[in-house]
């Protein structure tokens, strides 16, 4: 079924073709990431509901990170095993089944049962959507389709706090649930008749040991940095045995998968110093990116007094300029190539960032507003190109392991680097002078944000400097 089927089908496909399929993948794409915060600011809500202490509420955010981050991996092996379309429907359909859960569960074990199902999808589509893409659009186009995935990317974990805590003061929590079911409905019926096979099978062998070892290892380094990012700190027993057993599980994880003749995910990527290269400096821009949403938000409620939804508020403006600008930094890339875009990119990313490094007590919703309007300003000029660039150095038979491995990675930076700024931030707190004292945490937060992201602009020098070529 295959070979022939996918080859009929790429000559079938027009370039309207191509953008409705885009719509159908982006639809997929935007939801999953959506829920990843939309319970964000509806955790106290469903805390008080099902009478649950708020760190074990806490989970409900927890579980799909780290389930997502499991997944990740394991998605060459199942790009490899099924076709597009029955790989990108089954994940369409868990994320519905995990939705009706999750919209009608009474208690908090069958509510993580739905949000083990939505994570295990969303982990599925996202590199899933990212190796569709570089198969269906030529070397040429692939920055604007990949500019058009930045949309999605930065759009979706923004508009969720607010919108779950607007939601969540009109209506009951499960209506977040119900808002998203007709979406993922209509893309599953949708895709049936436009999603077409492009990905090609080779039915690669089953390595159990491999998909353990890996569970284990990106479970736990995520678990770990997830743990010692949110309250409990790096005190906790628990972050030590989990980043133990995950570094480990992982290190074995890598030896292993060197050796094995069919790698679940393919290390060899690396070989190729521009994806190397870009994949780092992709970690760097998300970790910055990921620790400033949850640093601000802190910074906000805790020492300016603003609510959950302003604060989420506050930060709608980047994630406007971003989610806008990512489509056109997209055809520059097109154009132009990833090198000058990142290195002005990086430079306007450095300089926000320290001018986020002299926050007051009174300082303005304006002044943060639009100050990490341009940050992020920054990071759209960086995060897809680097991404495309690094990809469109793979060839097309391990391009779904470049995507896997850009993923994996990137989730990874979004973990560390939060548990990194929030651990520099509590420490960094002088008790003495109360207020003052806590926002000279997160002002020093800033400043170790502000160093990886200069270290960021250092290495975008070593991207080599070409116009992508148009293939036939």
């Amino acid at each position: 079924m295959s070979e022939n089927e996918n080859q009929q089908t790429e000559q079938a496909n027009t370039d309207y073709n191509k953008w409705v399929i885009m719509i159908v993948l982006l639809s997929g794409a935007f939801v999953a990431i959506l829920n990843q915060t939309l319970l964000a600011t509806a955790l106290p809500k469903i805390a008080a509901d099902l009478k649950l202490d708020y760190s074990v509420a806490q989970w409900l955010q927890s579980i799909f990170m780290l389930i997502n981050g499991i997944m990740i991996p394991i998605t060459a092996f199942l790009i490899g095993h099924f076709t597009t379309r029955r790989l990108f429907m089954s994940a369409l359909g868990s994320f519905a089944i995990g939705t009706i859960i999750c919209s009608i569960a009474p208690n908090f074990s069958i509510l993580m049962v739905g949000r083990i199902f939505q994570a295990a999808a969303a982990g599925i589509i996202m590199p899933l959507m990212q190796t569709i893409l570089f198969l269906t659009f030529p070397r040429n186009k692939r920055g604007t389709a990949m500019g058009m995935f930045g949309l999605v990317i930065a759009f979706a974990p923004a508009i969720g706090p607010t919108l779950s805590g607007w939601m969540v003061e009109h209506f009951p929590w499960r209506s977040l649930f119900y808002l998203i079911l007709p979406i993922i409905v209509i893309d599953i019926f949708v895709a049936y008749f436009v999603l077409r096979n492009v990905t090609k099978r080779y039915f690669p062998k089953l390595d159990s040991l491999s998909i353990l070892l890996s569970t284990f290892g990106f479970g736990g380094l995520l678990y770990g940095f997830s743990v010692a990012g949110g309250d409990k700190g790096w005190a906790n027993t628990n972050v030590y045995i989990s980043m133990a057993i995950g570094a480990i599980a992982l290190t074995w994880f890598i030896v292993r998968q060197l050796k094995l003749e069919e790698p679940i995910l393919e290390f060899r990527v690396f070989k190729y110093k521009i994806f190397t290269l870009t994949t780092i400096l992709g970690m760097v821009v998300f970790l910055a990116m990921i620790g400033s949403m949850v640093i601000l938000p802190l910074y906000m409620q805790d020492m300016l007094g603003f609510t959950a939804f302003e604060s989420g508020l506050a930060l709608l403006p980047g994630a406007a300029t971003m989610g806008l600008m990512n489509p056109v930094t997209g055809r520059l890339f097109d154009k132009f190539g990833a090198k000058w875009l990142s290195i002005i990119g990086l430079t306007v990313l450095v300089v926000t960032t320290f001018m986020f490094t002299t926050l007051t007590v009174e300082t303005t919703f304006t002044y943060i507003a639009v100050l990490n309007a341009v940050r992020m300003l920054g990071i759209a000029m960086v995060m897809m190109p680097v991404t495309t660039a690094g990809l469109n150095e793979l060839p097309l038979d391990i391009i779904s392991h470049g995507t896997a491995m850009n993923n994996t990675m990137r989730q990874v930076a979004g973990a560390v680097g939060t548990a990194l700024m929030v651990t520099v931030m509590s420490n960094t707190v002088i008790p003495s002078e109360g207020l003052e004292g806590a926002v000279h945490g997160v002002n020093m937060s800033f400043i170790f944000a502000g160093v990886f992201a200069f270290i960021g602009l250092i290495l975008t020098f070593f991207i080599k400097h070409r116009k992508p070529q148009s293939e036939s």
